[in-house]
């Protein structure tokens, strides 16, 4: 009999966060993180300050994952959704307005496709449904600080408006009322980029410079 073939086997060592994943028992898992340290995560001093099991390896196995952080005066969460968890939002210090659409199907009293509206202020939260479109703003000219927790190790992150546009234009034309190609390239190019948008009616309001 031949030998198994070499090919396709991993070349570089696994990292942390995937040893964590295959060890065989708790105890095993726990090993592999020996240190105090590895249980301490400092949102102050990682970009992005969200600790999920990539970032922060000691979650592997708690089937959770947490974000915590600033929206600046004006500031706005792009629309998005998580693929693969719910979000538990809460604030803590400031003011936070949020909308968010769980699914066709959920309807208002009208029969309109319901968009569920929040005005949040310190220590209040909102719940995302899995997969749930939803967006949050700070409407008020000082930083407001907030925390989000995933009931997933990795959540995910989908932007709405990017990843449809991403489609070609033939699947656009229908989907968007038959535009031209020249209004979907407007429309592609207009665009925000970042995690991060201005509103720029508040940003007038707070006597902010436009970036």
């Amino acid at each position: 009999m031949a030998a198994p073939s070499s090919l396709g086997r991993r070349s570089t060592p696994l990292s942390l966060t995937a040893q964590l994943q295959i060890a065989d028992t708790a105890v095993d898992r726990a090993n592999l993180l020996p240190e105090d340290k590895d249980y301490v995560y400092d949102f102050s001093q990682n970009p992005g300050q969200f600790a999920d099991r990539k970032t922060f390896p000691a979650l592997v196995g708690t089937g959770g994952s947490l974000a915590v952080g600033t929206l600046p005066p004006c500031g706005m969460a792009p629309l998005h959704i998580h693929p693969r968890s719910a979000e538990l939002f809460a604030v803590i210090e400031g003011r936070i307005l949020t909308e968010a659409v769980i699914e066709a199907g959920v309807v208002d009293a009208d029969g309109k496709q319901r968009v569920i509206r929040t005005d949040l202020t310190s220590n209040t939260m909102t719940i995302f449904p899995k997969g749930a479109f939803h967006t949050q703003m700070n409407p008020e000219c000082t930083n407001a600080t907030v925390a989000a927790a995933f009931p997933s190790e990795d959540p995910g992150i989908g932007l709405i408006l990017p990843q449809t546009f991403a489609l070609d234009d033939e699947w656009l034309k229908p989907l968007l009322g038959d535009l031209s190609t020249e209004e979907i390239a407007k429309l592609r190019a207009s665009l925000p980029t970042g995690l991060f948008l201005q509103v720029e009616e508040c940003q007038k309001r707070c006597g902010i410079q436009k970036e």
